[in-house]
């Protein structure tokens, strides 16, 4: 379709969910509280990857209420990037916005804020405000605000993309034996001529890691993603620039006050993570395409 400002811009929702129970209806309910203005949600397809705890029977039971619902169910689990080509092989609309099924939409116009971008035929890639719920006062809570405000800043430097993402499907399909979704698609959107941004109004609500073993593993995973793109396609992500961290540690401290010793905390466990993901990669060892789930980033 042609895509103007007096026309209603189709959209698809992708949901990745491996044993969801306790957490996709309402992931799937928050989409369709969403007030989307010009934007038509065309299908919302949720990929049930092998889940054995009820996930898919509750996602069947919400078709009967929502008509565009689809369930896409596979067999086994084999990785994050197999489930979104699956959803984007379904799909019958060109622009796609990717939504975990452990996030809620924080504002009834986060979707609307998250795809209004699209209107300009130059854009092909979006990315959301992820907003965590963890208790500040913890130490892993407090890196988590951290990790999250630092990304907010660092995106209104040079847009960081990730957790909520929306984006032109130009025909990109991923490989499954690695784990870097966000940023492979950002790259083949990129040598494409179309440009990235950030919509820090596009709002989610996320619960990351409550202990420091998940936080770490759950990090690890991410800095194995972002070598794996480095070395094999020579792709800078821009967490990794020390001038745009410096800038964006300046907006951190601003969001959150001034806390040294949780703050070193966080630093620490970040750099211990990447330095061992780049050890990681260069051995050659296991891209981490299916990974073993952080059951304390499900209780949002």
């Amino acid at each position: 379709m042609t895509e103007s400002s007096t026309d209603k811009m189709d959209i698809a929702i992708g949901i990745c969910a491996y044993n969801e129970a306790q957490n996709i209806e309402r992931c799937i309910r928050s989409i369709y509280d969403q007030d989307t203005r010009d934007v038509n949600v065309k299908e919302v397809l949720v990929v049930s990857s092998g889940s054995t705890d009820g996930t898919d029977e509750i996602v069947r039971s919400l078709m009967t209420e929502y008509d565009n619902l689809i369930l896409l169910p596979q067999e086994k689990r084999e990785g994050k990037n197999s489930a979104i080509n699956c959803y984007l092989d379904h799909k019958t609309c060109n622009i796609v916005a990717m939504y975990n099924a452990d996030n809620v939409f924080m504002t009834r116009d986060s979707l609307y804020k998250l795809v209004e971008p699209f209107f300009d035929q130059q854009v092909g890639m979006v990315g959301g405000h992820p907003v965590p719920t963890n208790d500040k006062e913890s130490k892993v809570g407090f890196a988590t605000h951290m990790l999250w405000s630092m990304h907010h800043n660092l995106a209104l430097i040079y847009p960081k993309i990730g957790e909520l993402v929306a984006f032109r499907d130009i025909g990109t399909r991923l490989p499954t034996d690695m784990q870097s979704d966000e940023d492979l698609i950002r790259m083949r959107l990129e040598q494409a001529g179309y440009k990235c941004v950030y919509a820090p109004e596009a709002t989610i609500l996320n619960h990351g890691p409550d202990t420091e073993e998940d936080f770490y593993k759950q990090r690890l995973r991410v800095n194995i993603g972002e070598c794996t793109m480095k070395q094999m396609h020579d792709y800078d992500i821009p967490s990794w620039n020390r001038k745009y961290v410096v800038k964006a540690m300046m907006g951190t401290v601003h969001d959150l006050g001034f806390h040294p010793f949780k703050m070193l905390y966080a630093v620490r466990l970040e750099l211990k993570s990447r330095k061992e993901a780049e050890e990681h990669v260069k051995r050659g060892e296991d891209r981490m395409s299916v990974w073993e789930p952080i059951k304390t980033t499900k209780k949002l």
